[in-house]
């Protein structure tokens, strides 16, 4: 049973608990042709002010996951092509939501023209992969933490 219906997200009771009902998401860590990271910066209101993320995105309905990933990151960065790999699938925070996070390592990719929601006011960051150990500190977003984590030990950084 539903007890909220909001345009992202509900709430249902399930087994006495209250959940919050999420879509999946996508995420990717982009590393270009010159081996540099690609990050976002933008407001999140539930933060209170901007953080540094990888680039991610809802997997639409009938759409798979690494469709997703591929869509979100070439809107959000203007980044395509390259060689693709999902690294890991987790729950964003199973004590209230069933949000599945899918997290992609998208290496050799190629600039092109981005192409944001009207909605979003996105600064992209760009990083040599050298960088991505002295990021773990100052980042804030478990999805991005989690995507450096795995990318730092993919690389042996």
């Amino acid at each position: 049973m539903a007890l909220f219906e909001g345009a992202i997200f509900s709430v249902e009771r399930r087994a006495g608990r209250d959940v919050v009902v999420h879509p999946p998401v996508a995420a990717v860590v982009a590393l270009d042709v010159d081996d540099c990271i690609t990050l976002v910066r933008q407001e999140r209101v539930a933060a209170g002010g901007k953080l540094l993320e990888l680039p991610a995105g809802f997997v639409d309905e009938g759409e798979i996951p690494l469709e997703a990933a591929k869509r979100e990151l070439a809107e959000e960065t203007g980044l395509h092509g390259g060689e693709w790999v999902e690294l890991t699938r987790f729950f964003t925070s199973a004590g209230f939501t069933d949000e599945k996070l899918h997290l992609f390592l998208a290496t050799g990719l190629e600039q092109g023209d981005a192409s944001p929601e009207e909605t979003e006011e996105i600064e992209l960051v760009k990083l040599p992969l050298r960088d991505v150990p002295s990021l773990l500190e100052f980042c804030e977003d478990a999805k991005t933490l989690v995507g450096l984590l795995f990318l730092a030990r993919e690389r042996g950084l």
